[in-house]
């Protein structure tokens, strides 16, 4: 049920832009950001909470966003579609969209 949840949430976001998407991957240890084009099938950039000192999750959610949008802007992307997969928008995963808005990306 799960990966049918995110299968529909990735179609919605395929049908309606063709920018690249900012996808969130939550495990109960880590998080992990990317800033995948998939018309070339291409990730354009990455940041996970290794790249960053520890602390609390959402808070370290914070910074892997601020750093995503750097690598980002870096690469060249500006606008993005949001991917929260099968999670709901909550916690460290609107942790993640927070900083990545504040790092600059636009959703």
């Amino acid at each position: 049920m799960r990966n049918n949840r995110a299968k529909r949430t990735r179609l919605k976001l395929k049908l309606r832009s063709a920018r690249p998407r900012l996808s969130v991957f939550v495990s109960n240890k880590h998080i992990l950001g990317q800033v995948i084009d998939d018309t070339r099938g291409l990730t354009l950039a990455a940041a996970r909470d290794l790249d960053v000192a520890s602390g609390k999750t959402v808070d370290v959610s914070k910074k892997v966003g601020e750093l995503l949008a750097k690598r980002a802007r870096d690469a060249g992307v500006k606008k993005v579609v949001f991917d929260r997969g099968a999670r709901r928008y909550h916690g460290r995963v609107k942790a993640i969209a927070e900083g990545a808005r504040e790092g600059g990306l636009e959703f």
